[in-house]
Formats: C-alpha cells, sequence, structure tokens
C-alpha cells in the first residue's frame, strides 16, 4: 500500500478538503479515471458523505509532476450538483 494525497475543490461544503488516503502502489500509473475513482470510493467510505455521483469532463495525468488532476461534477443526494476540481499525487 502507498500514501496519497487529494486536494478536491467544489462549488459547496466548504469548497476546499485535502485528503490522505491509502491505495495500492503505483495507483498513479493507472488511467486517470481509475485514480480518481480509487479516490472517490475512499471518501464514501471514510467521510460522512452520503453517497457520491460524478461526471467527469476531462482527466490528465502529468507524469513530470506525477499529478492527477480531472474536472467535472458531483452529484450529492441531498445537495444537487457542484462543480469540481481534484488533483491526486503522492503523499510526501
Amino acid at each position: 500500500m502507498a500514501s496519497y494525497t487529494a486536494i478536491l475543490m467544489h462549488g459547496n461544503r466548504s469548497a476546499e478538503g485535502t485528503y490522505r488516503f491509502e491505495a495500492e502502489d503505483g495507483l498513479l500509473s493507472r488511467t486517470p479515471i481509475t485514480v480518481l475513482r480509487t479516490f472517490l470510493e475512499w471518501v464514501e467510505e471514510h467521510t460522512p458523505l452520503d453517497h457520491i455521483d460524478y461526471e467527469v469532463n476531462a482527466a490528465m495525468r502529468n507524469k513530470d509532476k506525477g499529478v492527477v488532476t480531472a474536472l467535472g461534477s458531483l452529484h450529492f443526494e441531498d445537495d444537487g450538483d457542484q462543480p469540481f476540481v481534484c488533483m491526486i499525487s503522492e503523499a510526501e
């Protein structure tokens, strides 16, 4: 297992959060969508948020910096849609 850091910014709920999570070694070498899905599954299991659906408009990996970035909309059961940006990298 390896440690990763995700910064999630969206249009509501205090707007920004930084999360440290554990996942498989080499996660960042997988597709950007797989990286985002892994993080959002962790969010559902380890935070008080209800189920989150999401729509991804763009997801990319910067291999030189080791960062996956995703843009889209989060669909909250109790709070509607919120635009989001998420950046995920290995934890320092």
